[in-house]
């Protein structure tokens, strides 16, 4: 019997997170094998890295945030196949580029980067059209990453058009 059928899926979880670079990555640096809502534990995670990204200028931010969505098709892919499920709760590096994405433009202050939380888990776990659409009919670490990064776009939305009727 193929090892990936005797192992419970929480424990090839755990090596693939603890024992491969691509899986450190994948399982934000581990924040995904947390205990229920790994989603939003890699959420929090995104948190920090983004304030680090965001002292960046614009244009290397945005680089990295590219970088970082290529790097997220293939890393995904690649430790959904060898788990042997495509889109696995625990990784969460596609929560992560996508919240960046939700906050690249919003203006400072703790209370943007909440209200960006909350949208951005919201869009997340509701899934509305054309996010749900994207992650039925895009498979691999496209699809993964994509529904992330919509719902990421849904709250840059949201966020910019707050910002502009509250004139801030």
């Amino acid at each position: 019997m193929h090892e990936r059928h005797t192992i419970p899926i929480q424990l090839r979880a755990a090596r693939e997170a603890f024992s491969t670079w691509d899986g450190f990555l994948a399982f934000g640096f581990g924040s995904g094998l947390l205990p229920r809502a790994p989603g939003t534990w890699g959420t929090l995670l995104a948190v920090p890295l983004f304030l680090l990204l965001r002292a960046m200028p614009p244009f290397a931010f945005w680089l990295c945030l590219t970088a970082a969505f290529a790097l997220g098709v293939w890393l995904v892919q690649r430790v959904g196949r060898r788990l042997g499920v495509a889109d696995y709760g625990g990784i969460v590096w596609d929560e992560i580029v996508g919240f960046w994405l939700a906050l690249a433009v919003a203006p400072r202050g703790w209370l943007w980067l909440l209200a960006g939380f909350a949208l951005f888990r919201f869009f997340d776990i509701i899934k509305p059209w054309p996010v749900n659409m994207v992650e039925s009919r895009i498979e691999g670490g496209l699809g993964v990453m994509l529904d992330d990064v919509l719902a990421g776009l849904y709250t840059l939305i949201l966020l910019a058009g707050a910002e502009h009727v509250l004139g801030v």
